[in-house]
């Protein structure tokens, strides 16, 4: 083959592929049997509980965490874009199609939105929580940058009319040079914009675990949070290996008259397995809303090693999280 035939095939082997080129997760369970869930009633969560999905779950089986499958109770996550150059703004479009094939129209408002979209890096190293439109027919439209070539995840959070709530996940592609990023270790303080966020609290595999984060500015606790998305913060946990999708809620929510807008945000969180996870806490303060990362190992027993937080760096890298309202 001449040289300019090589470097063509070159170039569209690293075209991004969307549609041709999104992943279904297969991985399920953890390592050893895990302890039986606790119950709790906390406020609302997606993709992490035994039915999240409307499924049922048969008596010894272990659930699929949410975001492992592109389809799911026939429903399908399909994107509709199918290239993009990183660093580049795109408008990406998809669909979610109905057991009739069709694109799904109707949607149960949850947290003020009919869908929630993230976006992550496979390294775990970016995170996006973004907020799509509809741009009509069952399509839904959002501006889209990933920041580097390489590999990322979407997930899309939702409940159709009649369903109950699921998280489908695809994968996604930047074509250029690419160097994963090592998952940051053990952290339990983040800084961002001037913010300390302190986490106590432990996960544990297959079973609720009350997780704690303190916020503060200049040494001193924020009292005044706002409310985001009808909540005082929203956590999102993803497994390290998979991305095992874990969408919580705080305890409570402003206006029930018992939750404080701070400096505590309360959240019930149930790990599917042993592992490490990466846990991304957004928070709204002076009409601004931030994000604070961290990482925690879920291994049955306190974590311990921990290594402190670092800051935000506004270039969308490690624990960096963007917001598009």
């Amino acid at each position: 083959m001449n040289t300019p035939a090589k470097l063509g095939a070159y170039v569209l082997g690293l075209a991004v592929v969307f549609g041709a080129t999104f992943g279904v997760g297969t991985a399920v369970g953890g390592v050893g049997t895990p302890p039986a869930a606790e119950e709790h009633s906390a406020h609302g969560d997606h993709g992490g509980a035994p039915t999240a999905a409307g499924q049922a779950t048969p008596a010894g089986t272990a659930a699929i965490p949410g975001g492992l499958e592109v389809s799911q109770n026939g429903y399908t996550l399909t994107p509709l874009t199918t290239t993009a150059e990183p660093g580049k703004n795109t408008d990406f479009r998809f669909t979610v199609t109905g057991p009739d094939g069709k694109p799904v129209t109707g949607y149960q408002v949850q947290h003020e939105k009919k869908l929630h979209f993230i976006l992550v890096s496979r390294d775990l190293s970016h995170f996006q929580h973004l907020h799509p439109a509809e741009a009509g027919d069952g399509v839904w439209s959002v501006p889209l940058t990933l920041p580097e070539a390489g590999a990322y995840r979407m997930f899309a959070d939702f409940a159709p009319e009649g369903g109950s709530g699921m998280t489908l996940g695809a994968d996604l592609y930047a074509a250029g040079d690419y160097a994963p990023k090592a998952l940051p270790g053990v952290s339990r303080t983040a800084t961002v914009d001037g913010y300390t966020v302190t986490l106590d609290g432990d996960l544990a595999p297959g079973r609720t675990s009350r997780i704690t984060l303190k916020v503060s500015k200049d040494g001193k606790p924020v009292t005044d949070l706002q409310p985001y998305l009808g909540a005082y913060g929203h956590l999102v946990a993803l497994r390290g290996g998979d991305l095992a999708y874990l969408h919580v809620h705080p305890d409570g929510e402003p206006g029930d008259g018992k939750t404080q807008p701070g400096p505590e945000i309360v959240f019930y969180a149930e790990a599917p397995s042993r592992g490490d996870y990466r846990l991304f806490l957004d928070f709204q303060h002076d009409g601004k809303v931030r994000t604070a990362d961290f990482t925690l190992h879920a291994d049955g027993a306190p974590a311990s090693g921990e290594q402190g937080g670092h800051d935000e760096s506004p270039s969308g890298s490690a624990g960096h999280g963007e917001h598009t309202h």
